[in-house]
């Protein structure tokens, strides 16, 4: 799967200012990372192959940023032509909507800053500088593994 597909999954949707969108797709794969994984040891299924970056805003994933780095802080149109994925993927990708489509881009920002798998892939680079580091992905499996077990973002 492509992380382009996705992200038109949600500019399906409405349309989105980039940074709420690149949110919301770090969230899908943060998801989908957790709930179609068994541990941390065993990270096989992904929503997709692209890894996300600890930037200044939050998660970024380089290649979605170059898609729509043209509209800056403008809303991206939406689109007519939502791709089909799995029903698996449709699940978690209408759960993600559910619990962050309602937040606008500068809430998710702040929700990402407070989250252990951010904070710890910008290590010590202060909150001015540029970063790249990749967000590990079993962290974000412990993280996001934790709340679902204590029921926070559970939908089912």
């Amino acid at each position: 799967m492509d992380i382009c597909e996705v992200a038109q999954w949600f500019l399906n949707k409405k349309s989105l200012t980039p940074k709420k969108l690149q949110k919301l797709v770090y969230y899908a794969y943060a998801w989908f990372l957790t709930l179609m994984n068994e541990d941390k040891y065993n990270l096989d299924n992904r929503l997709f192959n692209d890894r996300a970056q600890a930037w200044i805003h939050g998660p970024v994933f380089p290649k979605l940023y170059n898609e729509y780095k043209e509209y800056g802080y403008m809303d991206i149109p939406s689109i007519e032509n939502k791709p089909r994925f799995s029903e698996d993927v449709e699940d978690v990708l209408e759960q993600v909507w559910e619990v962050y489509g309602k937040f606008n881009a500068n809430q998710l920002e702040s929700i990402t800053h407070s989250e252990e798998p951010w904070i710890k892939a910008r290590g010590n680079v202060s909150p001015e500088d540029i970063c790249t580091n990749e967000i590990d992905d079993s962290e974000i499996f412990m993280c996001y593994s934790k709340r679902l077990t204590n029921g926070e973002e559970k939908k089912n």
